[in-house]
């Protein structure tokens, strides 16, 4: 099983939590993750500019950021880590690719995801890339 809690700073207008957590579980479950829990907060681009800015040196604003962490929680659970999106980027973002603000939400918390479960689109060579494809197209309407 899979625990995921969200925070919300910024709204979507449409109801997306359940989306969310169905989303997070399946990713995971594909992956064979079980017994963690995983954190999303939805936030705006002053937070993400600050988080960048904090812990990648970037003074500038991001769509998404993940924190794995990995560590075990007091019940037995294993802490994967926090999402955290910028509800402004997603929504300049969709705009820009022609869907709704809620897909964005949607893969912006799955590559977090992919980040949490230890995928690096940076040092990979494309698999990450490849398996948030083949993920977008089966777990995303």
């Amino acid at each position: 099983m899979i625990r995921v809690s969200i925070a919300w700073e910024r709204k979507s207008r449409r109801p997306l939590a359940e989306r969310l957590r169905r989303l997070v579980r399946a990713a995971l479950d594909s992956l064979g993750v079980d017994g963690a829990e995983v954190s999303i907060l939805i936030t705006g681009d002053d937070r993400l500019r600050e988080l960048n800015r904090s812990w990648r040196g970037v003074d500038r604003p991001t769509d998404v950021l993940s924190f794995p962490d990995g560590g075990e929680l007091p019940d037995g659970w294993r802490l994967l880590g926090e999402v955290v999106v910028s509800m402004d980027a997603a929504r300049r973002q969709a705009v820009e690719l022609g869907h709704s603000v809620e897909r964005e939400v949607e893969e912006l918390v799955l590559h977090g995801v992919l980040h949490l479960a230890g995928y690096d689109h940076e040092k990979d060579g494309g698999e990450m890339e490849a398996l948030e494809l083949g993920m977008r197209r089966e777990l995303l309407p």
